[in-house]
């Protein structure tokens, strides 16, 4: 038995004691004031036996929010909520690095400070739903934001990478996939802009690499790293980049440049096919990242042992094995039957469904 998603690595500077990764997923049990509760410290604590977790989307600001119940990181108690979770989870010899998430345009009035407009590149309504209060609703129409507020934007992903290193975890992980605000300016499809972050690939990709700076100088790069999503068009329904393989290409080149900890890549669209569309290679594109690659979408143990294998991935993400399969780990290493998850308990403000899995035995 090839064991190799077993065995320990480094992702950048962070030791991981096997491959398997637990990817980002929202939950939305944080409630409004987005303050983490002694709930999420148990859920995340239970499942340390990952080599890395990545947390949920945590909104680096008001202004970032897309749904209710979710997270935050941008005052002193959101981080005092994480730190009992970095806690627990370093008690249980686990690693685990904070997602950080502005969803852009993909939000309401009703989630913003004041009932403002949703910010993004360009003032195009998001497909797709959010989800309020009220329940699901269409996206408000955005605003597109000036260029001297990209200073701003930066500073917010600034601001909440300090408060993730105060609140204890081992790194960040910047959320630029799934059409939230970053990949909007990546994409050609919904940044229409004529100044410095639209038009050329170059201008599109300038968010994304300021920010990356930005969290860079507070981390260091070998405790950062960064999601994308290329060809997802799940969350928001969110079309295609005309040049996918050279806007992702040049992106990825550029990210090069800082040494980042990994690349943590949605492999197809979303929770759905793993099937590359015609003229997208997205294996040549992960190629083309010098450092720790993280496969995400779609994989079961055969699956992660061959491209592991085969090279093209370094650590694989699960996503909802791992609600249900707290010790999804030693499942995987003893072949053991995964249990179903129920979708029904996915989202909530409960500890049903979310901390109530038994382990195997």
């Amino acid at each position: 038995m090839n064991n190799t998603l077993f065995e320990p690595i480094f992702a950048g500077d962070i030791a991981l004691k096997n491959r398997v990764v637990m990817a980002p997923m929202t939950r939305t049990r944080a409630g409004e004031d987005g303050i983490p509760k002694a709930m999420h410290a148990k859920y995340y604590a239970q499942r340390a036996s990952a080599g890395l977790i990545i947390t949920e989307g945590a909104n680096i600001s008001p202004q970032g929010r897309g749904y209710a119940g979710t997270p935050g990181i941008w005052n002193a108690q959101q981080a005092q909520g994480w730190a009992a979770v970095t806690e627990a989870v370093h008690a249980n010899n686990g690693k685990i690095v904070l997602q950080l998430w502005h969803v852009g345009s993909l939000s309401h009035v009703s989630l913003q400070r004041g009932g403002a407009s949703p910010v993004g590149p360009s003032g195009i309504r998001a497909g797709g739903t959010v989800y309020t209060a009220e329940g699901a609703v269409e996206p408000s129409v955005p605003r597109a934001l000036a260029t001297e507020e990209m200073k701003d934007i930066v500073a917010q992903y600034r601001a909440a990478a300090q408060l993730a290193k105060e609140a204890g975890f081992d790194g960040v992980e910047i959320h630029a996939a799934n059409g939230y605000l970053l990949d909007q300016f990546l994409r050609d499809s919904t940044n229409r802009r004529q100044d410095s972050y639209g038009g050329s690939i170059e201008n599109r990709s300038r968010l994304s690499v300021e920010v990356t700076q930005a969290i860079v100088d507070v981390w260091g790069a070998g405790r950062v790293g960064i999601r994308l999503s290329p060809i997802s068009t799940q969350l928001g329904d969110t079309a295609l980049d005309s040049d996918v393989m050279a806007t992702y290409g040049y992106l990825i080149e550029k990210l090069n440049g800082f040494g980042l900890a990994y690349l943590h890549f949605v492999e197809g669209i979303t929770g759905g096919s793993r099937a590359n569309p015609p003229g997208i290679d997205l294996d040549a594109l992960g190629r083309k990242f010098n450092g720790i690659f993280i496969g995400n979408n779609g994989y079961d143990i055969e699956l992660a042992r061959q491209r592991i294998e085969d090279g093209l991935v370094d650590l694989v993400a699960f996503g909802r094995p791992f609600i249900s399969n707290p010790d999804l780990v030693e499942r995987l290493r003893g072949n053991l039957p995964l249990t179903p998850a129920d979708p029904s308990t996915f989202y909530g403000d409960s500890e049903k469904g979310l901390t109530d899995w038994p382990p195997a035995n």
